[in-house]
Protein backbone atom coordinates (compact mmCIF):
# COMPACT_ATOMS: atom_id res chain seq x y z
CA UNK A 1 0.00 0.00 0.00
CA UNK A 2 1.59 3.80 -0.85
CA UNK A 3 2.58 6.00 1.58
CA UNK A 4 1.40 9.41 2.34
CA UNK A 5 3.95 12.13 3.34
CA UNK A 6 2.27 15.43 4.21
CA UNK A 7 3.94 18.98 5.17
CA UNK A 8 7.18 18.26 2.72
CA UNK A 9 8.83 21.69 2.40
CA UNK A 10 9.82 22.37 -1.26
CA UNK A 11 12.04 25.60 -1.51
CA UNK A 12 10.27 28.30 -3.99
CA UNK A 13 13.87 27.89 -5.85
CA UNK A 14 13.73 23.89 -6.77
CA UNK A 15 12.26 22.13 -9.08
CA UNK A 16 9.31 19.58 -8.81
CA UNK A 17 11.70 16.99 -9.49
CA UNK A 18 13.31 17.96 -5.90
CA UNK A 19 10.33 15.61 -4.27
CA UNK A 20 12.21 12.61 -4.91
CA UNK A 21 15.47 13.56 -2.62
CA UNK A 22 12.98 15.82 -0.21
CA UNK A 23 10.90 12.67 0.66
CA UNK A 24 13.40 10.16 0.78
CA UNK A 25 15.55 12.06 2.84
CA UNK A 26 11.89 12.75 5.18
CA UNK A 27 11.75 8.72 5.15
CA UNK A 28 15.30 8.10 6.35
CA UNK A 29 15.83 5.97 2.68
CA UNK A 30 17.39 6.55 -0.06
CA UNK A 31 16.12 7.58 -3.25
CA UNK A 32 16.59 4.58 -5.11
CA UNK A 33 14.15 2.98 -2.75
CA UNK A 34 11.51 4.79 -3.96
CA UNK A 35 9.76 3.20 -6.54
CA UNK A 36 7.38 6.28 -7.84
CA UNK A 37 6.39 9.67 -6.52
CA UNK A 38 3.40 11.67 -7.35
CA UNK A 39 2.33 15.38 -5.75
CA UNK A 40 -1.09 15.12 -4.15
CA UNK A 41 -1.30 18.90 -2.92
CA UNK A 42 1.05 21.74 -2.91
CA UNK A 43 -0.02 25.40 -1.28
CA UNK A 44 2.31 27.91 -1.24
CA UNK A 45 3.27 29.25 2.62
CA UNK A 46 4.87 32.66 2.83
CA UNK A 47 3.99 33.22 6.45
CA UNK A 48 7.67 33.95 6.41
CA UNK A 49 8.36 36.58 3.87
CA UNK A 50 12.35 36.02 4.41
CA UNK A 51 11.52 32.08 3.52
CA UNK A 52 9.07 31.27 1.18
CA UNK A 53 8.25 27.44 0.40
CA UNK A 54 5.80 25.30 -0.99
CA UNK A 55 4.35 22.52 1.46
CA UNK A 56 3.55 19.07 -0.62
CA UNK A 57 1.72 16.04 0.21
CA UNK A 58 2.90 13.52 -2.07
CA UNK A 59 1.99 9.48 -2.49
CA UNK A 60 4.97 7.27 -2.57
CA UNK A 61 5.17 3.34 -3.17
CA UNK A 62 8.61 1.29 -1.92
CA UNK A 63 8.75 -2.46 -1.49
CA UNK A 64 6.08 -3.66 0.67
CA UNK A 65 8.32 -4.60 3.53
CA UNK A 66 9.63 -1.52 3.52
CA UNK A 67 6.51 0.21 3.57
CA UNK A 68 5.62 -1.82 6.54
CA UNK A 69 9.05 -0.81 8.31
CA UNK A 70 8.28 2.73 7.64
CA UNK A 71 4.89 2.67 9.11
CA UNK A 72 5.95 0.68 12.29
CA UNK A 73 8.32 3.63 13.41
CA UNK A 74 5.34 5.94 13.18
CA UNK A 75 7.15 8.29 11.39
CA UNK A 76 5.93 12.23 11.90
CA UNK A 77 3.45 13.12 8.71
CA UNK A 78 3.47 9.53 6.88
CA UNK A 79 0.53 7.60 7.33
CA UNK A 80 -1.03 4.84 5.00
CA UNK A 81 -2.63 6.04 1.48
CA UNK A 82 -6.42 4.84 1.97
CA UNK A 83 -8.34 5.18 -1.42
CA UNK A 84 -12.08 5.00 -1.23
CA UNK A 85 -13.26 3.58 -5.14
CA UNK A 86 -14.98 5.90 -7.14
CA UNK A 87 -18.39 5.25 -6.56
CA UNK A 88 -20.76 4.69 -10.13
CA UNK A 89 -24.16 6.23 -9.43
CA UNK A 90 -27.01 3.52 -8.95
CA UNK A 91 -29.55 3.56 -11.99
CA UNK A 92 -33.19 3.50 -11.08
CA UNK A 93 -35.41 0.50 -11.97
CA UNK A 94 -38.25 2.69 -13.63
CA UNK A 95 -37.82 4.42 -17.52
CA UNK A 96 -37.32 7.94 -17.89
CA UNK A 97 -41.22 8.64 -18.85
CA UNK A 98 -40.41 12.39 -20.61
CA UNK A 99 -36.85 13.68 -20.76
CA UNK A 100 -35.06 15.64 -17.40
CA UNK A 101 -35.37 19.53 -18.22
CA UNK A 102 -32.35 21.19 -16.92
CA UNK A 103 -33.03 24.77 -16.92
CA UNK A 104 -29.26 27.13 -16.93
CA UNK A 105 -25.98 26.64 -17.87
CA UNK A 106 -23.52 27.92 -15.26
CA UNK A 107 -21.67 25.35 -13.22
CA UNK A 108 -24.80 23.62 -11.46
CA UNK A 109 -26.94 23.07 -14.90
CA UNK A 110 -23.48 22.29 -16.71
CA UNK A 111 -22.22 19.45 -14.86
CA UNK A 112 -25.97 18.21 -13.87
CA UNK A 113 -26.50 17.86 -17.45
CA UNK A 114 -22.72 16.38 -18.52
CA UNK A 115 -23.79 13.76 -15.66
CA UNK A 116 -27.16 12.81 -16.85
CA UNK A 117 -25.53 12.53 -20.77
CA UNK A 118 -22.34 10.57 -19.29
CA UNK A 119 -25.05 7.69 -18.58
CA UNK A 120 -27.25 7.73 -21.14
CA UNK A 121 -30.51 10.35 -20.16
CA UNK A 122 -30.16 12.52 -22.80
CA UNK A 123 -31.73 15.67 -20.73
CA UNK A 124 -32.81 19.16 -22.66
CA UNK A 125 -30.21 22.11 -21.80
CA UNK A 126 -32.06 25.19 -21.33
CA UNK A 127 -29.96 28.79 -21.53
CA UNK A 128 -31.44 32.15 -21.85
CA UNK A 129 -27.94 33.19 -23.00
CA UNK A 130 -26.11 32.68 -25.79
CA UNK A 131 -23.24 29.68 -26.32
CA UNK A 132 -20.42 31.18 -24.38
CA UNK A 133 -18.48 32.28 -27.52
CA UNK A 134 -21.47 34.78 -28.78
CA UNK A 135 -21.71 35.67 -25.55
CA UNK A 136 -17.81 36.14 -25.29
CA UNK A 137 -18.41 39.20 -28.18
CA UNK A 138 -21.87 40.64 -26.20
CA UNK A 139 -19.75 40.91 -22.85
CA UNK A 140 -16.67 42.84 -24.79
CA UNK A 141 -19.54 45.07 -26.78
CA UNK A 142 -20.81 46.04 -23.77
CA UNK A 143 -17.86 46.92 -21.94
CA UNK A 144 -16.59 48.81 -24.78
CA UNK A 145 -19.63 50.98 -24.20
CA UNK A 146 -22.06 49.28 -27.20
CA UNK A 147 -25.14 48.17 -24.36
CA UNK A 148 -26.15 45.50 -22.73
CA UNK A 149 -27.99 42.68 -24.19
CA UNK A 150 -30.20 41.52 -21.04
CA UNK A 151 -30.34 38.08 -22.28
CA UNK A 152 -26.71 37.48 -22.73
CA UNK A 153 -24.28 39.08 -20.58
CA UNK A 154 -22.41 38.69 -17.42
CA UNK A 155 -24.48 37.05 -15.28
CA UNK A 156 -26.45 35.06 -18.47
CA UNK A 157 -25.38 33.12 -21.01
CA UNK A 158 -23.16 29.59 -21.05
CA UNK A 159 -21.23 28.53 -18.34
CA UNK A 160 -22.97 31.41 -15.92
CA UNK A 161 -21.36 34.00 -14.03
CA UNK A 162 -18.07 32.16 -13.40
CA UNK A 163 -16.90 32.25 -16.68
CA UNK A 164 -16.36 35.87 -16.42
CA UNK A 165 -14.55 35.87 -12.81
CA UNK A 166 -11.00 34.48 -11.90
CA UNK A 167 -12.37 31.15 -12.15
CA UNK A 168 -11.60 30.15 -8.21
CA UNK A 169 -11.98 26.51 -7.29
CA UNK A 170 -11.49 26.79 -3.66
CA UNK A 171 -14.29 25.47 -1.52
CA UNK A 172 -15.09 24.60 1.70
CA UNK A 173 -17.42 21.54 1.46
CA UNK A 174 -15.93 18.10 2.34
CA UNK A 175 -17.78 16.17 -0.54
CA UNK A 176 -16.10 13.72 -2.27
CA UNK A 177 -17.61 15.05 -5.53
CA UNK A 178 -15.51 17.78 -5.39
CA UNK A 179 -12.55 16.07 -6.41
CA UNK A 180 -14.58 14.91 -9.85
CA UNK A 181 -15.51 18.25 -10.49
CA UNK A 182 -11.42 19.23 -10.57
CA UNK A 183 -11.02 16.33 -12.67
CA UNK A 184 -14.09 16.84 -14.42
CA UNK A 185 -12.44 20.04 -15.96
CA UNK A 186 -9.26 19.08 -15.95
CA UNK A 187 -10.39 16.77 -18.53
CA UNK A 188 -11.80 19.65 -20.59
CA UNK A 189 -9.03 22.21 -20.52
CA UNK A 190 -8.47 23.44 -17.79
CA UNK A 191 -5.16 23.28 -16.20
CA UNK A 192 -3.46 20.18 -15.07
CA UNK A 193 -2.69 21.81 -11.79
CA UNK A 194 -5.68 22.66 -10.27
CA UNK A 195 -5.73 18.68 -9.58
CA UNK A 196 -2.83 19.45 -6.70
CA UNK A 197 -3.05 23.08 -5.95
CA UNK A 198 -4.40 23.67 -3.02
CA UNK A 199 -6.29 27.24 -3.99
CA UNK A 200 -7.01 26.28 -7.66
CA UNK A 201 -8.18 28.79 -10.15
CA UNK A 202 -8.37 28.65 -14.11
CA UNK A 203 -9.16 32.36 -14.97
CA UNK A 204 -11.72 33.75 -17.89
CA UNK A 205 -9.54 32.82 -20.68
CA UNK A 206 -9.35 29.21 -19.40
CA UNK A 207 -12.72 28.68 -18.56
CA UNK A 208 -13.95 29.75 -22.16
CA UNK A 209 -12.40 27.24 -23.82
CA UNK A 210 -13.28 24.67 -21.32
CA UNK A 211 -17.06 25.39 -20.83
CA UNK A 212 -17.27 25.00 -24.51
CA UNK A 213 -15.47 21.85 -24.89
CA UNK A 214 -18.26 20.43 -22.10
CA UNK A 215 -21.20 21.70 -24.22
CA UNK A 216 -20.02 20.20 -27.49
CA UNK A 217 -19.51 16.81 -25.22
CA UNK A 218 -22.58 16.94 -24.09
CA UNK A 219 -24.22 16.86 -27.83
CA UNK A 220 -22.39 14.00 -28.52
CA UNK A 221 -23.49 11.93 -26.06
CA UNK A 222 -27.02 12.87 -27.15
CA UNK A 223 -28.34 15.79 -25.02
CA UNK A 224 -30.25 18.70 -26.39
CA UNK A 225 -29.20 22.22 -25.66
CA UNK A 226 -31.01 25.08 -26.51
CA UNK A 227 -29.80 28.65 -26.27
CA UNK A 228 -31.68 31.94 -26.51
CA UNK A 229 -34.27 29.81 -24.37
CA UNK A 230 -35.61 31.44 -21.03
CA UNK A 231 -38.03 29.25 -18.71
CA UNK A 232 -41.10 31.13 -18.30
CA UNK A 233 -43.20 28.75 -16.85
CA UNK A 234 -43.72 25.65 -14.74
CA UNK A 235 -46.48 23.21 -15.20
CA UNK A 236 -47.49 20.71 -12.77
CA UNK A 237 -50.22 17.72 -12.48
CA UNK A 238 -50.69 16.17 -8.99
CA UNK A 239 -47.84 18.12 -7.22
CA UNK A 240 -45.35 16.75 -9.91
CA UNK A 241 -43.73 18.85 -12.51
CA UNK A 242 -44.67 17.60 -15.83
CA UNK A 243 -43.67 20.53 -18.42
CA UNK A 244 -41.82 23.78 -18.74
CA UNK A 245 -42.47 26.54 -21.01
CA UNK A 246 -40.15 27.86 -22.27
CA UNK A 247 -39.56 31.08 -24.54
CA UNK A 248 -37.51 31.07 -27.91
CA UNK A 249 -37.32 33.06 -31.14
CA UNK A 250 -40.25 34.93 -29.48
CA UNK A 251 -42.47 31.95 -29.49
CA UNK A 252 -43.36 29.90 -26.12
CA UNK A 253 -43.05 26.00 -26.51
CA UNK A 254 -44.05 23.32 -24.18
CA UNK A 255 -41.83 21.24 -23.24
CA UNK A 256 -42.93 17.80 -21.03
CA UNK A 257 -40.59 16.44 -18.62
CA UNK A 258 -40.52 13.71 -16.02
CA UNK A 259 -38.48 16.09 -13.73
CA UNK A 260 -36.63 19.79 -13.77
CA UNK A 261 -33.27 20.89 -12.57
CA UNK A 262 -33.41 24.21 -11.54
CA UNK A 263 -30.17 26.07 -12.08
CA UNK A 264 -31.05 29.51 -13.30
CA UNK A 265 -28.64 31.31 -11.09
CA UNK A 266 -28.94 34.39 -9.00
CA UNK A 267 -29.14 36.95 -11.28
CA UNK A 268 -32.48 35.43 -12.77
CA UNK A 269 -34.74 37.37 -10.53
CA UNK A 270 -38.12 36.87 -13.14
CA UNK A 271 -37.46 33.17 -11.99
CA UNK A 272 -38.10 33.69 -8.30
CA UNK A 273 -40.89 36.26 -8.80
CA UNK A 274 -42.67 32.88 -11.23
CA UNK A 275 -41.92 30.77 -8.11
CA UNK A 276 -43.55 33.01 -6.05
CA UNK A 277 -46.37 33.64 -7.65
CA UNK A 278 -46.79 29.50 -7.96
CA UNK A 279 -46.62 29.39 -4.52
CA UNK A 280 -43.40 27.73 -3.93
CA UNK A 281 -41.46 27.91 -0.54
CA UNK A 282 -38.83 30.84 -0.42
CA UNK A 283 -37.09 32.27 2.42
CA UNK A 284 -34.88 35.77 3.10
CA UNK A 285 -31.58 34.76 3.01
CA UNK A 286 -28.65 37.26 4.16
CA UNK A 287 -26.21 38.04 2.29
CA UNK A 288 -23.33 40.79 2.03
CA UNK A 289 -23.13 44.02 -0.02
CA UNK A 290 -20.64 46.28 -0.86
CA UNK A 291 -17.66 47.70 -2.92
CA UNK A 292 -14.73 46.68 -5.67
CA UNK A 293 -10.91 47.96 -3.81
CA UNK A 294 -8.04 48.00 -6.68
CA UNK A 295 -4.48 48.49 -5.69
CA UNK A 296 -1.40 48.32 -7.75
CA UNK A 297 -0.52 44.79 -8.28
CA UNK A 298 3.49 45.82 -6.83
CA UNK A 299 1.93 46.68 -3.72
CA UNK A 300 -0.08 43.66 -2.62
CA UNK A 301 3.28 41.30 -3.97
CA UNK A 302 5.32 43.46 -2.08
CA UNK A 303 2.90 43.24 1.81
CA UNK A 304 2.70 39.75 0.77
CA UNK A 305 6.11 38.39 -0.64
CA UNK A 306 8.36 41.12 0.51
CA UNK A 307 11.47 40.90 -1.02
CA UNK A 308 11.00 37.96 -3.07
CA UNK A 309 7.44 39.75 -4.87
CA UNK A 310 8.21 39.10 -8.30
CA UNK A 311 9.32 35.66 -8.21
CA UNK A 312 8.40 33.79 -11.82
CA UNK A 313 7.35 31.05 -9.25
CA UNK A 314 4.96 33.26 -7.21
CA UNK A 315 3.13 34.73 -9.67
CA UNK A 316 0.32 37.48 -8.08
CA UNK A 317 -0.52 37.93 -4.49
CA UNK A 318 -3.52 37.12 -3.06
CA UNK A 319 -5.26 38.09 0.01
CA UNK A 320 -8.39 37.39 2.01
CA UNK A 321 -9.49 39.65 4.99
CA UNK A 322 -12.05 40.28 7.93
CA UNK A 323 -12.97 42.14 10.11
CA UNK A 324 -15.92 43.64 12.05
CA UNK A 325 -18.40 46.36 12.22
CA UNK A 326 -20.05 45.92 15.53
CA UNK A 327 -21.72 42.67 15.50
CA UNK A 328 -21.46 42.41 11.59
CA UNK A 329 -18.74 40.95 9.62
CA UNK A 330 -16.93 43.09 7.29
CA UNK A 331 -14.66 41.22 4.81
CA UNK A 332 -12.93 40.76 1.45
CA UNK A 333 -14.50 38.43 -0.96
CA UNK A 334 -13.38 36.82 -4.43
CA UNK A 335 -10.32 38.54 -4.76
CA UNK A 336 -8.82 38.74 -8.17
CA UNK A 337 -5.15 39.26 -8.21
CA UNK A 338 -3.73 40.55 -11.56
CA UNK A 339 -7.10 41.37 -12.84
CA UNK A 340 -9.92 44.32 -13.48
CA UNK A 341 -13.06 45.58 -12.17
CA UNK A 342 -15.57 44.26 -15.01
CA UNK A 343 -19.74 45.38 -15.44
CA UNK A 344 -21.85 42.54 -14.15
CA UNK A 345 -25.72 44.18 -14.77
CA UNK A 346 -27.96 41.86 -15.96
CA UNK A 347 -30.82 44.15 -16.81
CA UNK A 348 -31.69 48.18 -17.58
CA UNK A 349 -30.44 50.98 -14.86
CA UNK A 350 -28.27 48.59 -12.73
CA UNK A 351 -25.17 49.15 -11.90
CA UNK A 352 -22.96 45.90 -10.91
CA UNK A 353 -19.40 45.53 -10.32
CA UNK A 354 -17.37 41.89 -10.20
CA UNK A 355 -13.38 41.09 -10.72
CA UNK A 356 -11.97 39.03 -13.39
CA UNK A 357 -8.80 37.53 -14.11
CA UNK A 358 -7.30 35.71 -16.63
CA UNK A 359 -5.08 32.69 -15.82
CA UNK A 360 -1.57 34.26 -15.77
CA UNK A 361 -3.49 36.90 -13.53
CA UNK A 362 -0.92 39.26 -15.09
CA UNK A 363 -2.64 42.72 -15.19
CA UNK A 364 -1.02 45.69 -13.12
CA UNK A 365 -3.44 46.28 -10.33
CA UNK A 366 -5.23 43.51 -8.42
CA UNK A 367 -8.73 43.87 -6.65
CA UNK A 368 -11.19 42.32 -4.26
CA UNK A 369 -14.66 43.28 -2.83
CA UNK A 370 -14.90 44.59 0.15
CA UNK A 371 -17.92 43.59 1.59
CA UNK A 372 -20.42 44.16 4.81
CA UNK A 373 -23.12 41.53 6.31
CA UNK A 374 -26.81 42.36 5.80
CA UNK A 375 -29.30 40.88 7.74
CA UNK A 376 -33.19 40.23 6.85
CA UNK A 377 -33.94 42.64 9.24
CA UNK A 378 -32.48 45.13 6.60
CA UNK A 379 -34.87 44.86 4.33
CA UNK A 380 -37.39 46.51 6.27
CA UNK A 381 -39.75 43.93 5.10
CA UNK A 382 -40.59 40.16 5.57
CA UNK A 383 -41.68 39.49 1.96
CA UNK A 384 -39.45 36.39 0.61
CA UNK A 385 -38.04 38.28 -1.93
CA UNK A 386 -37.56 41.81 -0.32
CA UNK A 387 -33.44 40.97 -0.33
CA UNK A 388 -34.29 40.80 -4.11
CA UNK A 389 -35.90 44.62 -4.02
CA UNK A 390 -32.77 45.52 -1.33
CA UNK A 391 -30.32 44.40 -4.16
CA UNK A 392 -32.05 45.91 -6.91
CA UNK A 393 -32.20 49.30 -5.14
CA UNK A 394 -28.74 49.63 -4.71
CA UNK A 395 -28.09 48.84 -8.03
CA UNK A 396 -30.34 51.86 -9.30
CA UNK A 397 -28.76 54.18 -6.59
CA UNK A 398 -25.18 53.19 -8.29
CA UNK A 399 -26.97 53.66 -11.88
CA UNK A 400 -28.26 57.56 -10.93
CA UNK A 401 -24.86 58.27 -9.30
CA UNK A 402 -22.96 57.10 -12.30
CA UNK A 403 -24.73 59.43 -14.70
CA UNK A 404 -27.35 56.84 -15.64
CA UNK A 405 -25.76 55.22 -18.59
CA UNK A 406 -23.98 52.42 -16.85
CA UNK A 407 -20.88 54.41 -15.89
CA UNK A 408 -19.98 53.68 -12.26
CA UNK A 409 -19.51 55.80 -9.39
CA UNK A 410 -15.98 55.15 -8.58
CA UNK A 411 -13.51 57.63 -5.52
CA UNK A 412 -10.38 57.49 -4.17
CA UNK A 413 -9.83 56.06 -1.10
CA UNK A 414 -8.68 58.99 1.04
CA UNK A 415 -11.94 60.83 -0.26
CA UNK A 416 -13.92 57.85 0.54
CA UNK A 417 -12.64 58.28 4.48
CA UNK A 418 -12.67 61.72 4.79
CA UNK A 419 -16.08 61.80 3.40
CA UNK A 420 -15.22 64.36 1.33
CA UNK A 421 -15.51 65.40 -1.98
CA UNK A 422 -14.03 63.05 -4.69
CA UNK A 423 -10.76 64.38 -6.27
CA UNK A 424 -8.97 63.61 -9.60
CA UNK A 425 -7.67 59.79 -9.57
CA UNK A 426 -4.24 59.15 -9.00
CA UNK A 427 -1.48 56.57 -9.59
CA UNK A 428 -4.45 53.71 -8.90
CA UNK A 429 -6.65 54.23 -12.53
CA UNK A 430 -9.91 52.87 -12.39
CA UNK A 431 -10.37 49.58 -14.87
CA UNK A 432 -14.10 49.72 -14.79
CA UNK A 433 -15.48 49.53 -18.25
CA UNK A 434 -17.53 51.05 -19.89
CA UNK A 435 -16.18 53.84 -17.49
CA UNK A 436 -16.27 55.20 -14.11
CA UNK A 437 -17.35 58.89 -12.91
CA UNK A 438 -15.67 60.28 -9.77
CA UNK A 439 -18.62 60.64 -7.25
CA UNK A 440 -18.93 60.42 -3.71
CA UNK A 441 -19.76 56.77 -3.14
CA UNK A 442 -21.70 57.47 0.59
CA UNK A 443 -24.49 58.71 -1.73
CA UNK A 444 -25.18 55.18 -3.12
CA UNK A 445 -24.77 52.89 0.12
CA UNK A 446 -26.75 53.02 3.15
CA UNK A 447 -24.97 54.08 6.29
CA UNK A 448 -23.93 51.04 7.98
CA UNK A 449 -22.57 49.80 4.97
CA UNK A 450 -20.44 53.01 4.20
CA UNK A 451 -19.32 52.61 7.83
CA UNK A 452 -18.56 49.03 7.79
CA UNK A 453 -16.25 49.63 4.54
CA UNK A 454 -14.57 52.65 6.38
CA UNK A 455 -13.87 50.21 9.43
CA UNK A 456 -12.78 47.19 7.58
CA UNK A 457 -10.10 49.50 5.53
CA UNK A 458 -8.41 50.62 8.88
CA UNK A 459 -8.66 47.16 10.22
CA UNK A 460 -7.27 45.78 7.07
CA UNK A 461 -4.39 47.85 6.76
CA UNK A 462 -3.37 47.22 9.63
CA UNK A 463 -2.75 43.61 8.89
CA UNK A 464 -2.05 44.34 4.94
CA UNK A 465 0.49 46.97 4.67
CA UNK A 466 -0.66 49.24 1.86
CA UNK A 467 -4.34 48.26 1.74
CA UNK A 468 -5.50 52.09 2.53
CA UNK A 469 -2.88 53.83 0.51
CA UNK A 470 -4.93 56.93 -0.23
CA UNK A 471 -4.77 56.69 -4.29
CA UNK A 472 -6.25 53.22 -4.06
CA UNK A 473 -9.74 52.98 -6.24
CA UNK A 474 -13.60 51.76 -4.96
CA UNK A 475 -16.22 51.31 -7.24
CA UNK A 476 -19.67 50.87 -6.66
CA UNK A 477 -21.41 48.78 -6.07
CA UNK A 478 -20.71 45.26 -5.21
CA UNK A 479 -24.10 43.36 -4.76
CA UNK A 480 -24.52 39.71 -5.88
CA UNK A 481 -22.03 38.20 -3.79
CA UNK A 482 -24.92 35.33 -3.33
CA UNK A 483 -28.50 35.33 -3.82
CA UNK A 484 -30.65 36.73 -1.12
CA UNK A 485 -33.04 34.36 -1.54
CA UNK A 486 -33.26 30.43 -0.71
CA UNK A 487 -36.17 28.07 -2.76
CA UNK A 488 -36.57 25.60 -0.15
CA UNK A 489 -35.79 22.34 -0.62
CA UNK A 490 -36.71 18.47 1.18
CA UNK A 491 -33.68 16.52 1.86
CA UNK A 492 -34.03 14.83 -1.29
CA UNK A 493 -33.50 17.45 -2.88
CA UNK A 494 -36.95 18.34 -4.36
CA UNK A 495 -38.44 21.67 -3.56
CA UNK A 496 -41.19 21.64 -0.81
CA UNK A 497 -43.79 22.29 -2.48
CA UNK A 498 -43.49 20.73 -6.14
CA UNK A 499 -42.36 17.48 -6.63
CA UNK A 500 -39.90 16.80 -9.61
CA UNK A 501 -38.27 20.39 -9.27
CA UNK A 502 -34.80 20.33 -8.04
CA UNK A 503 -33.44 23.66 -7.24
CA UNK A 504 -29.20 23.64 -7.22
CA UNK A 505 -26.47 26.10 -7.11
CA UNK A 506 -26.23 29.84 -6.08
CA UNK A 507 -29.22 30.61 -7.19
CA UNK A 508 -31.13 28.22 -4.86
CA UNK A 509 -29.24 29.76 -2.31
CA UNK A 510 -27.31 26.31 -1.83
CA UNK A 511 -23.61 26.90 -3.18
CA UNK A 512 -21.34 29.63 -2.83
CA UNK A 513 -18.92 28.94 -5.90
CA UNK A 514 -18.06 26.87 -8.81
CA UNK A 515 -17.21 24.04 -7.41
CA UNK A 516 -20.26 24.09 -4.72
CA UNK A 517 -22.57 24.95 -7.04
CA UNK A 518 -21.31 22.20 -9.61
CA UNK A 519 -21.33 19.73 -6.31
CA UNK A 520 -25.05 20.55 -6.40
CA UNK A 521 -25.83 20.03 -9.97
CA UNK A 522 -23.97 16.51 -9.60
CA UNK A 523 -25.95 15.65 -6.92
CA UNK A 524 -29.69 16.25 -8.10
CA UNK A 525 -28.48 14.81 -11.45
CA UNK A 526 -27.75 11.83 -9.04
CA UNK A 527 -30.56 11.51 -7.36
CA UNK A 528 -32.60 11.51 -10.43
CA UNK A 529 -30.92 8.71 -11.71
CA UNK A 530 -31.43 6.66 -8.56
CA UNK A 531 -35.40 6.98 -9.57
CA UNK A 532 -35.10 6.52 -13.64
CA UNK A 533 -33.06 4.55 -15.51
CA UNK A 534 -32.14 5.98 -19.39
CA UNK A 535 -35.12 5.50 -21.54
Amino acid sequence: MPLIIAELKLPLQAEESSLNQIAARALGVGESDLRSLILRRSSLDARKKQDIFFSCTVEVTLSGKLEAALLQKGLRNVSEACFAPPVEPELGECPLPAPIIVAGMGPAGLFAAYQLANYGYRPILLERGEAVEARSRAVEGYFSGAGLNEQSNVMFGEGGAGTFSDGKLTTRIKDPRAHTVLDILAQFGAPQGIRTAAKPHIGTDKLIQTVRNMRLEILRLGGDIRFGAQLTGIEQKDGRVCAVRVLHAGKEDMIPCAACILATGQGARDTYQLLYDMGLELQQKEFAVGVRVEHPREVIDAAQFGAMAGHPRLGAAEYHLAGRQGDRGVYTFCMCPGGVVIASASGAMQVVTNGMSDFARGAAQSNAAIVVQVRAGDYRSAHPLAGLRFQQELEQAAWRLGGGDGTAPAQRICDFMANSAQSSFGAVRPTYRPGVRAESLQRCLPDFVAQGIREGILQFGRKLHGFGMGDAVLTAVESRTSAPVRIVRQEDGQATRLKGLYPVGEGAGYAGGIVSAAVDGLRAAQRLMALYRPA
